[in-house]
């Protein structure tokens, strides 16, 4: 007849979950207790009811407060209390409290458990009963020198061990006599505030060791049986992180013995329940030692279980209600009748971040998707979408596992399994227990407990992408705090419709400009460009029309979107220009999207039409000179990437400085299109500096360089119809490459130009897509195609698919009306500044910025102005910028033409200008204005030749070092050459990346806006990988600053929380430490400062110790990292911290 009707738990978390599902299922209710910051944890709920213990003691004390507990179970009627793990359970005076109250306590007699479960009396009982043990001391007394007597008697390296308790609380490895009264004193205050105790000792420590435990249950009747052993040999910091039953390296006739023994260590003392003899085995003696005994119900009894199919927590009940070992009602079969069954092992999951020194994580987990399935067992405490992890217990999250009728199956199932897992919101162990167990050493099972320690390479994982949450961050942070790039800009019209790409249809993909490149090569693509009757057209929608129009702001999104349709339906284009010139940067440094992703996804998108790019030669994509290998290397990369036709410049129209560009680019194999920058006015006899010999000569020169192809390329759009007849007339007379013509419609007649310049033979020229098209960009496209239709020079293009898919750019357009210029119409003005296109667009932004909108046309002025005291420069970036820098200046100084020139009058010149006299953009035709470079130059003398003739190569895989350690993360070839061109902004790239992952994914007015409630959006991670997002509600501003967004995620609830900037905070938080100043110390992790060992004006030396922070009941010690004096202390005992808060502040 049952006794038992009603148990309390006197635990927490998982093991209490644990002994509540069993008592369960034989039908006694369940009694749970819980402390104040536990109160919303789920064993709380689990139980039939549930009570508040040691109210006011603290999270860990409360649950040692076994009074209290008592008090409880007495109040509620219980009949039995079960302990668990940790805690009260190995507490002998606890044991026999509850029996002294007629209360039946789960587990061993009181005497038992001060014979064994105090580890300094079982090793006297193992030597009574011939089990081996290892050397060692009895309890330390308090006389430290009496302690190092003991500890030379063992002998180093030892162990210091907790005499109470066990999971690793109190224990330490001490190699010398140096660090042994530090390590003490840490040992025993761990060790009290784990097990309400502070008795430890020594133990000689065995080098190369494994660790084997066997588990044992005894019955009231004096029966005793073992289950066999479980191998526990896989630990950090002393604690398991992988258990195995049965150890699989082990043979039947060491197993018989090791059992054996265990089993005559527990008979000596009558031992009744479940308890675990733990042995130490040297590998390389193949003899095992008694460690200790652990009088209670482990951790990893669920291995056992899974192999032997017996249900330990049932039995540790049905055996302190009295049943038999034997019994049908007990499950414990006699010891003949307990059989191996298969494999097991257990992972513990942590919340402990393994990239950070394990450091424990607490806090919301957003999202938790477990794994099941055939074989695999899970084990939980609070793990569930919602859950709140708290920092005062231990970090175990979950145990998992997996059983297989053989050792390798089973590691093949908890692969599969920890791989199935997705737990968001805090920082998890998953990827280090895959890499443990995908590890060779523990397949083979020769690992020993020093595994995880001397195996580096078990660190070095690639973390879970998260993407999801990563991106949820993104949207909420601009949901609450607004996208800095757009903020006090006018926003798009409400209620504008989606871009919609026109549909790609199905057929197979017709040939296009790329299939001839690849049959063909560079020099033959050349010759067949020649050979066209049509002319050929770039579409520049995709790079300087939208650098013209909207201060390069185009997201990769909207561009691949209709890069399919591209694909199908104009395949007749010579290109797509889509890459390179101010987009490089602006797509990490405003739109946080590699700018290389961009490439690769269009080239995949339109694999028949050509890409092509704007270089600016030796200065890259960038604004100054590199080392030539730099600019190599970049070139390679980009080759590699996608791109095909490299346009290629000099901003000073220097085909010296060319050189090395238009070199790498034929090297590669790709299109090089030497370039020819068009300036002045070849009509204007005036301006005869740049007239029709200059270009045919320049012309000839790249021709004789190797250019496959001339670039024209009028940047201001100062070309008239008539001179652009003469001057294609002319060269095409001298060269004998095709030439492309590239334009600006600033003026409003550029389409004239091209025209006209068609009509004298040109072979291709640049245009953009109608709703794209005019004002600083390029002419029309449409028009164009409609104009030459029917003629010699037909396109060959369908002005009904332009329409079609210049609706989608115009929709696309809308999105981006914060970044819309107030140019209204076409400006002749350009023929008096003759500012380029872009640059056009942005000076008059940098002007309105500056507070000079007023005086736009005395910029317009002084810009021209500049252009002829520096000696009629050719001007375009980043020359273009020098003379844009400087004009901006004189207005926003009052200075005139005059003042600048004026050689009494000092003037600091900006630094673009400084640079250019000095000759590191490289030389001008004609050279600089002698006087004016003097007066800026100061008497420094400018160099003469190439710039990058002059720098020293570059060490590629020293910036790789460099690059990595500033922007914390791996970097491949193509962030390497990202990096080179442009070191601060990939780095703020890098860190933007990582901290919210692929927003390029995210639809363009989410992006800059964010969500509004109940709007829904699909963001495409890769193919076949989908997000639905749904954002429910945003909440008012919280006491602490935070704004919490409600989401649906794939349907499942998600709430992110951000701190929203201008809010007021009515809760007060610690200072942080700079992580740059070595003279703040911080915490590193989340927890309780248990001993602060410094004050204010202290003296300290390096490894002298600060002080000692409490978490998850594991005591972490900071000690000095250099000489120095304390000047402040702002943290004191029993204060909560959080990681990185500033503690302790030393003398500068």
């Amino acid at each position: 007849m049952s006794t038992i009707k009603k148990i309390l738990i006197a635990n927490r978390g998982e093991i209490a979950i644990r002994i509540m599902r069993a008592a369960t299922e034989l039908g006694i209710k369940t009694v749970a207790i819980y402390s104040h910051e536990d109160r919303l944890a789920l064993h709380r709920f689990k139980a039939d009811e549930s009570y508040l213990v040691g109210e006011g003691l603290g999270p860990v004390k409360a649950y040692l407060a076994g009074d209290d507990v008592i008090r409880i179970a007495k109040s509620v009627g219980v009949d039995a209390i079960h302990p668990g793990y940790g805690f009260l359970s190995e507490d002998p005076d606890f044991a026999d409290a509850c029996r002294d109250q007629g209360i039946i306590f789960i587990g061993p007699e009181g005497q038992a458990m001060r014979d064994l479960g105090n580890k300094v009396a079982a090793r006297n009982i193992a030597i009574k009963a011939d089990v081996p043990v290892i050397p060692a001391t009895g309890p330390l007394p308090k006389d430290m020198k009496k302690v190092h007597e003991l500890a030379n008697g063992v002998g180093y390296p030892i162990m210091l061990k907790a005499s109470w308790g066990g999971g690793g609380r109190g224990m330490r490895v001490i190699r010398s006599a140096d660090e042994l009264e530090s390590q003490v004193n840490e040992g025993q205050r761990e060790a009290a505030n784990a097990f309400g105790k502070d008795e430890v000792y020594l133990e000689k420590m065995v080098e190369r060791a494994r660790h084997i435990e066997v588990q044992v249950l005894g019955d009231t009747h004096g029966n005793i049986v073992h289950l066999f052993e479980r191998d526990c040999s896989v630990q950090r910091r002393n604690q398991k992180v992988i258990e195995r039953a049965p150890a699989a390296f082990m043979k039947d006739d060491e197993r018989e013995a090791l059992c054996q023994s265990a089993l005559k260590l527990a008979k000596s003392v009558g031992y009744s329940n479940a308890g675990t003899v733990e042995f130490l085995m040297d590998v390389d003696t193949g003899e095992f030692y008694f460690i200790e005994v652990n009088p209670r119900i482990q951790v990893e009894h669920t291995v056992t279980e899974q192999v032997t199919g017996i249900d330990l927590v049932k039995a540790q009940i049905l055996i302190a209600d009295g049943e038999e070992i034997g019994s049908k009602r007990s499950g414990v079969p006699t010891q003949k009748n307990i059989k191996l069954n298969g494999f097991a092992l257990q992972c513990r999951i942590t919340t402990e971040n393994p990239e950070d020194n394990f450091v424990p994580d607490y806090g919301r987990i957003t999202a938790y998707r477990g794994a099941t399935g055939f074989g695999i067992r899970l084990d939980g405490g609070t793990a569930y979408s919602g859950a709140v992890i708290t920092r005062f217990y231990d970090s175990m999250l979950e145990k998992i596992t997996a059983w297989a009728p053989d050792p390798e199956q089973a590691v093949e199932r908890m692969k599969r399994a920890l791989r199935e897992f997705r737990i968001r919101g805090l920082a998890t162990n998953l990827n280090f227990l895959e890499n443990l167990i995908n590890h060779p050493t523990f397949r083979d099972g020769s690992y020993t407990t020093r595994f995880i320690d001397q195996t580096p390479e078990l660190f070095s994982f690639k973390p879970r992408k998260d993407r999801a949450t990563k991106l949820l961050n993104y949207i909420s942070e601009v949901t609450v705090n607004g996208n800095k790039e757009v903020k006090g800009r006018p926003l798009p019209r409400a209620g504008s419709p989606t871009p919609k790409p026109p549909k790609a249809c199905a057929d197979p993909l017709p040939k296009g400009s790329r299939d001839v490149f690849l049959d063909l090569g560079a020099e033959g693509f050349s010759k067949w460009m020649l050979d066209q009757e049509r002319l050929l057209i770039t579409d520049t929608t995709m790079r300087d029309a939208h650098q013209s129009l909207l201060a390069t702001r185009m997201r990769s999104y909207d561009m691949v979107k209709i890069a399919p349709a591209y694909a199908h339906k104009m395949s007749d284009l010579l290109s797509l220009e889509c890459w390179g010139g101010a987009t490089f940067d602006v797509s990490m440094r405003f739109l946080n999207e590699s700018p290389w992703e961009r490439i690769k996804k269009i080239r995949k998108a339109a694999p028949n039409i050509l890409t092509q790019m704007l270089l600016r030669s030796s200065n890259g994509v960038g604004y100054t000179n590199y080392p030539d290998n730099v600019i190599q290397y970049f070139i390679k990369e980009t080759a590699e990437a996608g791109v095909d036709i490299f346009r290629v410049f000099d901003s000073l129209n220097w085909v010296e400085n060319m050189r090395v560009a238009m070199d790498a680019v034929i090297e590669s194999g790709k299109i090089c299109e030497g370039t020819v920058c068009y300036t002045g006015d070849i009509d204007d006899p005036d301006r005869a500096k740049y007239n029709l010999k200059y270009y045919v000569n320049m012309a000839k020169e790249l021709e004789k360089a190797g250019a496959h192809v001339l670039g024209l390329k009028d940047m201001a759009g100062l070309l008239k119809p008539a001179a652009a007849t003469r001057l294609v007339t002319a060269l095409k007379e001298e060269v004998s490459i095709p030439i492309h013509f590239h334009t600006h419609d600033t003026s409003g007649i550029s389409a004239a130009s091209v025209i006209a310049a068609a009509e004298a033979g040109v072979d291709a020229a640049d245009a953009a897509m109608d709703s794209f098209s005019g004002l600083t960009s390029q002419p029309n496209l449409g028009s164009i195609v409609a104009a030459l239709k029917g003629g010699e020079r037909d396109t060959c293009l369908d002005n009904a698919t332009i329409r079609t898919l210049s609706d989608y750019w115009e929709s696309v357009r809308r999105q981006y009306f914060a970044f819309e210029s107030d140019i209204r119409s076409g400006a002749s003005e350009v023929y008096l500044h003759e500012m380029p296109g872009g640059q056009f667009t942005n000076l008059k932004e940098q002007a309105r910025g500056m507070g000079l909108e007023e005086r736009w046309h005395e910029v317009a002025k002084a810009y021209a102005d500049v252009n002829r005291m520096f000696g009629d420069i050719v001007k375009v970036t980043p020359s273009s910028k020098v003379v844009g820098d400087m004009a901006i200046m004189m207005v926003s100084s009052n200075l005139s033409a005059e003042d600048v020139e004026n050689p009494e009058k000092d003037i600091a010149f900006p630094a673009s200008v400084v640079s250019l006299f000095k000759g590191e953009l490289g030389q001008t035709h004609g050279g600089f204005p002698k006087e004016l470079q003097k007066k800026i130059l100061k008497g420094e003398k400018p160099l003469t030749e190439r710039p990058g003739k002059s720098l020293a190569p570059t060490d590629l895989e020293e910036q790789r070092k460099i690059a990595e350690k500033t922007s914390e993360d791996k970097v491949d070839d193509l962030d390497l050459a990202s990096y080179l061109m442009y070191p601060k902004v990939y780095e703020d790239f890098a860190k933007t990346r990582s901290e919210f992952g692929p927003i390029s994914h995210l639809p363009t007015d989410v992006f800059f806006y964010g969500m509004s409630a109940f709007q829904e959006i699909m963001v495409d991670l890769e193919a076949g990988k989908t997000l639905v997002i749904r954002c429910q509600a945003v909440s008012d501003v919280h006491d602490d600053g935070t704004v919490e967004v409600f989401y649906e995620l794939n349907g499942q609830p998600r709430v992110i929380k951000v701190k929203k900037t201008d809010a007021a905070v009515a809760i007060k938080e610690n200072k942080k430490a700079d992580s740059g100043n070595d003279n703040h110390i911080g915490a590193p992790l989340p927890g309780m400062i248990s001993n602060m060992a410094v004050k204010a004006g202290q003296k300290i030396t390096t490894g002298d110790l600060l002080l000692s922070i409490e978490a998850m009941k594991m005591e972490t010690t900071l000690h000095a990292e250099k000489d120095g004096i304390v000047e402040e202390v702002l943290i004191g005992a029993g204060d909560q911290v959080e990681a990185k808060d500033l503690l302790i502040v030393l003398k500068a």
